[in-house]
C-alpha cells in the first residue's frame, strides 16, 4: 500500500486554525515540562519523578514539533531569504532581551562559570551555536537553541540542492551517526575559543550570501558542513547533537508521510538506533540515559506527539494552546527569573511541604505573567515586523531550488505564527542537596 493510501488526511484538509491549535498545545505541554524540570529540584523535590526526564522529554516534544513544521516553513515561503529574514525576527529579538537582563544584573546573580569570559562567548552568542562550539550561555537554557540553528542551516542547504524531500533517509543517516559517535568519543574532539571564533566567521559571511542571494547555494552548503562538523567535532555531548539532529528529521519525516509524499518506516528505525545511541553516556552513569529511564522519556514524547496529530483537528484547551503560544518567552525567562527568587526566598529543598508547594504557585505565577508580557511586548511586535519585512523581500532574487508547497498560499503565515524552536534545556544530572540554582 502506498504512502499515500495508507497516511492520515492531508493537512491541506484541515483549517489552519486547528493545525496551529494542536502544535501550540504540544509547545505548551513541552514548556510547562521543562519548567516543571527546573522548579521541583529547587522548590519540592520530593515531587521530582525519576523514572522519566522531564526535562528530556520536553526538548524531544519541542524538536519533533521544530522538524515536522521547520521544513513547511522554508517551502511554504519559497524563499531562503525570507525564511531567514522570519527566523532572525522571531529568535534574535527575545534572546538579546533575556542576555541584557542576565549581565545586568549579573552583579546580584553573577553569570555562571559556564560562560568563559572572552571573545569566544560572543561569538558563540551571536551565532546561537553555544553548545556546538562548547560554549556555556548566559542564560542556561540557551543550549538547546544551537541544535535549532543547526537544523535550520542544514535545511536550508538540502533545500537549495534539492535533497530535503528525503527526510527519512537524513534521520537514519544521523541516527547512525549518533549510535557510531557514542561508541568512540566522550566529548568534543576540539576544544578552546577557535570553534566559536570559526564558525561565527563561517556563519556571518554564508548568511550574507544566503540572504543576498550571491552564490546562495554555495554559500548555504558552507553553512551546512560547518554546522554538522561542530555538531560531531566541538559540542559538549556529541552524540547527543547527532540524535537531536535524527530525531528533528525524523519529524520532518513524519509531515512528508502525513502529505503522502515519504514513508514512515524510516521514523521507526530511526527511533530504534536513537534508543541505543547514548552507549558512553550510559557508561558514565547519568541517571537520564539508563536504559529504561531514556526509553520511557523517548516513548512518552514520542506518544506525546502522536496524541497531538491524533486530535489536531479537534477543540483542545485553550489555556495549553496559549501556553504553547508564549512557550518561546516561557522557555528563555523562566530559568534566569527562578534563580532571581531563589535568590530571594532562600533555600526551599528542606523547608515544609505546604510552605513549598505556596512558594512554588508564586513563582510560577511570576514566570507566567513575565512571559506573557514578553510574548506580548517583545516577541508578537517583533514577529509582525519580520512577517512585513519577509514578505517585501520575497519579489527578490529566488535561490535555485526554491519551490512552494503545492496547494498551499505562500502569504498563509498563520500556522507558522509562532516560531517553532522553542526547546527547553533540561538535560541535567541529579541535583545534589548541596546543589545550587545555577
Amino acid at each position: 500500500m502506498s504512502a499515500a493510501a495508507s497516511s492520515p488526511a492531508s493537512p491541506a484538509a484541515l483549517t489552519s486554525s486547528s493545525r496551529l491549535a494542536w502544535l501550540d498545545a504540544l509547545r505548551g505541554i513541552g514548556a510547562l515540562a521543562v519548567v516543571a524540570e527546573h522548579m521541583l529540584p529547587w522548590f519540592v523535590p520530593s515531587l521530582r519523578p525519576y523514572w522519566f526526564s522531564l526535562g528530556v522529554y520536553g526538548i524531544f516534544v519541542f524538536f519533533l514539533v521544530s522538524g515536522y513544521i521547520i521544513p513547511a516553513s522554508l517551502e511554504r515561503h519559497g524563499d531562503v531569504r525570507a525564511f531567514w529574514i522570519s527566523r532572525f525576527f522571531r529568535l534574535y529579538p527575545l534572546y538579546l532581551a533575556i542576555i541584557v537582563l542576565v549581565l545586568a544584573l549579573a552583579w546580584w546573580v553573577p553569570v555562571r562559570e559556564a560562560v568563559v569570559r572572552d571573545g569566544s562567548a560572543v561569538a558563540a552568542h551571536a551565532t546561537m551555536l553555544l553548545d556546538v562550539v562548547g560554549i556555556g550561555g548566559v542564560a542556561d537554557t540557551m543550549w538547546t537553541l544551537s541544535y535549532e540553528m543547526v537544523f535550520y542551516l542544514v535545511v536550508t542547504a538540502l533545500f537549495l540542492t534539492r535533497g530535503h524531500e528525503r527526510s527519512g533517509t537524513w534521520a537514519i543517516v544521523f541516527a547512525v551517526a549518533a549510535v557510531l559517535v557514542g561508541l568512540v568519543a566522550s566529548g568534543a574532539v576540539f576544544g578552546g575559543g577557535w570553534p566559536a571564533y570559526v564558525s561565527c566567521a563561517v556563519f556571518v559571511l554564508g548568511l550574507t550570501g544566503v540572504v543576498l542571494g550571491r552564490l546562495r547555494t554555495v554559500s548555504a552548503c558552507l553553512l551546512g558542513v560547518m554546522a554538522v562538523a561542530c555538531l560531531l567535532l566541538s559540542s559538549r555531548v556529541p552524540w547527543l547533537g547527532a540524535a537531536v539532529l535524527a530525531v528533528m528529521f525524523a519529524g520532518t519525516a513524519i509531515y512528508r508521510w502525513e502529505r503522502g509524499t515519504g514513508p514512515l518506516w524510516p521514523v521507526a528505525v530511526t527511533a530504534a538506533l536513537v534508543v541505543v545511541a547514548p552507549v558512553w553516556a550510559i557508561e558514565s552513569g547519568w541517571w537520564w540515559v539508563r536504559a529504561d529511564v531514556w526509553l520511557t522519556t523517548i516513548a512518552l514524547a514520542a506518544a506525546t506527539f502522536a496524541g497531538g496529530m491524533a486530535l489536531r483537528g479537534r477543540r483542545l484547551p485553550r489555556v495549553l494552546v496559549w501556553f504553547g503560544l508564549i512557550s518561546y518567552s516561557l522557555y528563555l525567562v523562566h530559568h534566569p527569573l527562578l534563580k532571581y527568587f531563589v535568590q530571594v526566598s532562600g533555600d526551599l529543598r528542606q523547608a515544609a511541604l505546604p510552605y513549598q508547594l505556596l512558594m512554588t504557585a508564586v513563582a510560577l505565577a511570576v514566570i507566567i505573567g513575565a512571559s506573557a508580557l514578553t510574548y506580548r511586548f517583545v516577541e508578537k511586535p517583533m514577529q509582525d515586523l519580520g512577517r512585513r519585512v519577509s514578505r517585501r523581500c520575497r519579489g527578490g532574487l529566488q535561490g535555485g531550488g526554491e519551490a512552494r508547497v503545492p496547494g498551499e498560499d505562500a502569504g498563509d503565515d498563520r500556522v507558522l505564527g509562532h516560531q517553532e524552536r522553542q526547546v527547553p534545556h533540561g538535560v541535567g544530572d541529579h541535583v545534589g542537596q548541596g546543589d545550587t540554582v545555577g
